[in-house]
Parts: structure tokens; sequence; C-alpha cells
């Protein structure tokens, strides 16, 4: 028997339109003003965090930035629909979320520095160290959720992935385990369209990414990622269910990535201009002004106080970044087990050994051949 009330609708969910407009929905409610007032101030910090993000790459003091410019609503919604028992797994792409649920912005910026594993105390906010390989955090976040069901903790896991990741197979047997063990974790796939440079088109030949919920047992749904008010609304059922003891979801957020996959990468090798430009009418904190500028939930003051504090951010980040870190080389080695094995050791001598000889040749250089000084 087809359980139809496990398949998304035909058409994502939508409460605001692009033109800032409320859409009825039968089953879904339009947040409060408070709420949206809420989270297009998350919005407009989420934008400064990424501009500020890009200024600091090309500044040479962040390693790489995968920008999340144009799904801040995305980002911002999956930080407040969780209570402060639940849990984020992120992905790489997720800076914007993990900066939301409370952690540092300095902090959350330090594993894109390359100077640590992650510069943030993930027990202290909820939030698991981004990943970078795709799907792995999955796997992780059902673990971790079916460990809180087994403990009787009241704790919800939020799990983000892009489009790319349910290409993977850690997609699969994450997906199947929750729903076998009905874990109370809730998938969050944000679709914006391209997997580095692979179309969606070329991932999956489903009638979209929500509809592969239904194969393993739990309900999917489509969701308008660019409508802050929607994927408020459909991310919240969806923790609510999980937190009651209904198990898994899969919520799929259609939005688009208006920038390249991370500074490294040159998107106009495979997508056009016209393309990207097409989605800037779409842009999910325009949407929300808009409307709340309508509806006078939005003045000029509250404007001008959003992004003072959007600022204030930006420049705590600008702080901590230009300041160059004390690095010990021994780190590399100090960390990876709780014994050091022998390999890893012999490994640390031979650059410990390596680090000492170029000190000398350094200091040997500055001496001239009469004996002095440069």
């Amino acid at each position: 028997m087809l359980h139809t009330d496990m398949l998304p609708r035909d058409t994502a969910v939508q409460l605001i339109d692009a033109d800032g407009q409320p859409v009825a929905d039968e089953h879904y409610a339009l947040p409060d003003g408070d709420t949206l007032l809420a989270a297009y101030r998350g919005l407009v910090e989420g934008r400064r965090i990424n501009d500020q993000a890009g200024a600091l790459v090309r500044q040479g003091r962040l390693a790489v930035y995968p920008s999340s410019h144009g799904q801040e609503a995305c980002q911002i919604a999956a930080a407040m629909v969780l209570g402060g028992t639940d849990w984020l797994f992120p992905t790489y792409r997720d800076s914007v979320a993990v900066i939301a649920r409370g952690v540092e912005p300095a902090d959350a910026m330090v594993l894109l520095k390359g100077d640590w594993h992650s510069g943030y105390d993930v027990r202290a906010h909820r939030v698991a160290p981004q990943a970078t390989p795709l799907a792995t955090q999955l796997l992780h976040a059902v673990g971790f959720a079916q460990a809180a069901k087994h403990r009787g903790e009241d704790t919800v896991v939020l799990a983000l992935c892009g489009d790319g990741a349910t290409s993977e197979g850690d997609f699969h047997e994450a997906m199947n385990f929750a729903a076998v063990f009905q874990v109370p974790v809730v998938f969050f796939v944000q679709n914006n369209g391209f997997a580095i440079s692979v179309p969606l088109s070329r991932q999956t030949a489903a009638p979209s990414l929500a509809h592969k919920a239904i194969g393993y047992g739990m309900p999917g749904q489509r969701v308008d990622g660019n409508d802050v008010a929607a994927v408020l609304a459909v991310l919240g059922e969806a923790v609510n269910r999980a937190r009651a003891g209904g198990g898994p979801s899969l919520v799929e957020a259609h939005t688009y990535r208006m920038q390249a996959h991370t500074n490294a990468d040159d998107d106009t090798r495979y997508r056009e201009r016209d393309e990207v430009q097409a989605w800037t009418a779409r842009d999910p904190l325009l949407r929300l002004r808009t409307h709340l500028t309508g509806t006078g939930a939005l003045d000029a003051e509250a404007e001008e106080r959003f992004a003072a504090g959007a600022e204030e951010i930006a420049a705590a980040m600008r702080t901590a970044l230009n300041t160059d870190a004390d690095l010990d080389p021994e780190d590399l080695f100090r960390f990876v087990t709780t014994t050091r094995s022998p390999q890893l050791d012999e490994q640390w001598h031979l650059l410990r050994d390596e680090i000492e000889r170029s000190r000398l040749a350094d200091a040997s250089a500055e001496i001239t051949p009469n004996g002095g000084h440069r």
C-alpha cells in the first residue's frame, strides 16, 4: 500500500512569495511577526558574514570559504528550529548556521583558516564539527541521535547536507538506519542545483530529492529554500515530529548557490550568468525585508540596529583572523590518538629535526664571512 502521507508535495511549500506577499497554506501557518523579525536579523548577519569571509579569503586570511550567499534562509531556519538540548550536524558550507547556533564567528572560521581541526567546543554549543567529506556527517548524526534515544534524552538531531551528498552511499546508509530504528533525526537537504559543477539532473532521476524519503519509510517534504518563513514552518514540524517519537524526516529546500562553490572554483565553466541572475529576484533577505516592511514590523531604526550588529560580527572576524596564530608543529601529532603510535612518533622526530636544521641554517645565513652580522 502506498503511504501517500509520506510523499512530498508536487510544488515546494511557500508562505511568502518572491514579491514579499503572504501565501495562504492549508497546513502550514505563517510564523508570527517576532519570529520573522528574529529571522530577518539572522539573514542580515548571515549575509554580512558571507561577504566578510569572502574578503578575508582575498586578503589571504582564510584558506578557503564555501559561501552560502543566497542560502541564508536555510542556514538561519536550521538554527532557529532547534531547542537547547538539540544538536546540529553541519557541512562545510554551513558556517552561518553554526554561528547562528551560538558559536563565535572567529571560532567558526578556524577550520577554514587551516589552524585547527575545529575552533569551538562542540559540546558547549551542541554543534558537531563542520564536515568536508560529503555525507559522512549524516552517519555521525544518526549514531548520535540513536545514542540519545537509548539514554532517554530529549534530543533531536538536525543533519544538514547538499544535493551532492544524496549521491553518496553514506546518505543511503544513514537514511535506512534512521528509518528502521525510528531515530529522532531530521535530514535537511539544501538543494542548490549543483554538486560543485555537476547539475542535479546528472545526480538523480527522481521527481525530487524529497521523494527519496518514502523508499526508506519516512515522510519527505519540499520547501522554498529562499522563503525563511516556509523553511521555519516545515523544518519546525519535522523537528517536533521527531521529538514526539515520530521518527526521521527528509526535508528538501529548493535554493541556489549565488556564488562559486568556493573561492577556488570557476563557476562560469558550468553555468550561465543569466541563470545566476534569474535567482537574484528570489533573494531570501530582500523577500523577507519587503514582507516585514509591508506589515510595519520592520522600520528604519530596526534596520540600522541589525546592520550595526552585523558589522560588529564582521569587525570581530577581521580582528581575530588578522592575528597570526602561534602554532606548535607537534600538534599535528599530539591529538591524532590518545597514545602516540611508534610511527607517528618517528614522523614527529623527523619533522622536529628538519625544523631544527632549518633554524640553524637561517641563523648561519645571518653571519657574514668575516664573522660579523648582516
